[in-house]
C-alpha cells in the first residue's frame, strides 16, 4: 500500500471535515440538489466521453493509487546482472534453468532463449510497452475528466442557485436555499478536483512513468543479454537508467558480490 497516498486523502479529507464540524457544523454544508448536480453532472458526462468498458474498470484503476505493486529498480536491475552474469557463463540456453518472477522480464529472455533476433525482441516487447502505456493513459484521463467535469457542474449549480434566488427576491425565505445550492455546488466540486481525482491522477500518472521506464530498461538489459554483452557492460548501459546515487549503489552491490 502506498502510504503516502493514504495520507494525503486523510489530510485533506480529515481536515476539512474538521473545519466543517468546528465551524457552522456539518448539516449545513449538505445540500441534496446540489450534490445531484456535481455528482450527476461530472459522472454523466464520464459516461459520455468514454466506453462502458473501460467505466466498469474505474474502480480499479482509482485502487491503483494506494495499491500499485512496482518492484524497486535496484532490484530490477541486480536480477538483470545476475542473468547477463549466468549467460556469459552457462551460454542463453542456460537461462533456461534460472526462475524468473517479472513476466515482461521472463517472456523476453524466453524469446532470448528461443533464438529470436534481438530487434525482433525489441519489436515484440515494444508492442506491450506501447499497449500498457495506452492503459494507462486511458485510466488516468478518466480521472482527469473528471477533475475537470466536477468544477465545471459546480459553477453550472452555482448559476441555477443563483437564478433561482434572483427569481424569489420578494420571498425572503427563498433566498436561503437557493444560496445554498449556489455556494455548495461550488464547494463541492472544488473539493473532489483537488482533494480527489486530480491527485489520484498525478500519483497515477508518476506510477505509469515508472513502469515504463522499467520497462525499457529491461528491453535493454534483455537485449544486450541476446547480443552476448559482458556483465561489466549490461550493469554500465542499465546504469544509465538512474540517478548518480543509484547508480554508486549498483556498483557497490556488485562489487560485494563479486568479493564473496
Amino acid at each position: 500500500m502506498d502510504i503516502a497516498s493514504v495520507i494525503g486523502l486523510f489530510a485533506a479529507w480529515g481536515l476539512v471535515f474538521f473545519a466543517i464540524i468546528t465551524g457552522a457544523g456539518i448539516s449545513a454544508y449538505i445540500d441534496i440538489g446540489s450534490v445531484m448536480i456535481v455528482f450527476g453532472g461530472a459522472f454523466g458526462a464520464l459516461f459520455m466521453k468514454f466506453p462502458m468498458k473501460n467505466l466498469v474498470g474505474m474502480i480499479g484503476v482509482m485502487m491503483k493509487a494506494f495499491f500499485n505493486k512496482i518492484e524497486p529498480t535496484d532490484k530490477l536491475i541486480d536480477d538483470i546482472l545476475s542473468l547477463a552474469v549466468e549467460a556469459k557463463k552457462s551460454g542463453i540456453l542456460g537461462l533456461e534453468k534460472v526462475k524468473i518472477e517479472n513476466p515482461f522480464l521472463k517472456k523476453g529472455i524466453q524469446l532470448a532463449i528461443d533464438g529470436v533476433e534481438p530487434e525482433l525482441i525489441e519489436s515484440i516487447l515494444r508492442i506491450e510497452l506501447n499497449s500498457m502505456e495506452e492503459r494507462h493513459s486511458t485510466g488516468r484521463s478518466m480521472l482527469e475528466e473528471l477533475g475537470d467535469s466536477a468544477p465545471a457542474f459546480g459553477m453550472i449549480g452555482t448559476l441555477i442557485g443563483l437564478v433561482a434566488m434572483l427569481t424569489k427576491m420578494d420571498d425572503p425565505k427563498a433566498i436561503g436555499p437557493g444560496m445554498a445550492v449556489a455556494i455548495l455546488t461550488t464547494l463541492y466540486g472544488a473539493l473532489l478536483a483537488n482533494a480527489l481525482f486530480l491527485p489520484l491522477a498525478a500519483k497515477l500518472k508518476l506510477y505509469g512513468d515508472l513502469e515504463s521506464a522499467q520497462k525499457s530498461l529491461i528491453i535493454q538489459g534483455i537485449l544486450s543479454i541476446a547480443q552476448g554483452d559482458h556483465p561489466a557492460v549490461v550493469q554500465e548501459k542499465l546504469a544509465s537508467f538512474l540517478d548518480p546515487k543509484g547508480r554508486i549503489a549498483i556498483e557497490e552491490a556488485q562489487k560485494k558480490k563479486k568479493g564473496k
